[in-house]
């Protein structure tokens, strides 16, 4: 029995620490992600997402999806709405929505006198 180091074996070797490194990036990457999504969006449970999307990674998976769909959700009760860079308002849809609001009222008995 050959128990030399041979060229496929060091071929072998180099794939299979390529395969742990690439898994090793996809892990953490999945792990951060509910985190990041959730202090992009100024989620007021940022951390507490976080740390949830870590324990579940650190358990196999098991609670990373539940922390995956809480980024996405508004807290019930929250005092301000979650900043959402989705869909971003300008002033000039304010303008709009005013110039809207006004075309649409009744006009009162003085503006219809002459």
């Amino acid at each position: 029995m050959d128990s030399s180091f041979g060229l496929l074996d060091g071929f072998a070797f180099v794939v299979f620490a390529v395969l742990i490194f690439v898994g090793v990036i996809i892990v953490v990457s999945l792990g951060k992600l509910p985190g990041q999504l959730a202090q992009k969006w100024n989620h007021p449970q940022a951390s507490a997402i976080n740390a949830m999307s870590w324990i579940g990674i650190a358990t196999g998976g098991l609670l990373w999806p539940v922390a995956f769909i809480w980024a996405f959700t508004t807290p019930f009760g929250a005092k301000f709405p979650v900043k959402d860079e989705r869909n971003p308002s300008s002033a000039a849809e304010s303008d709009v929505a005013a110039t809207r609001l006004t075309a649409l009222r009744k006009p009162s008995d003085k503006e219809t006198r002459p």
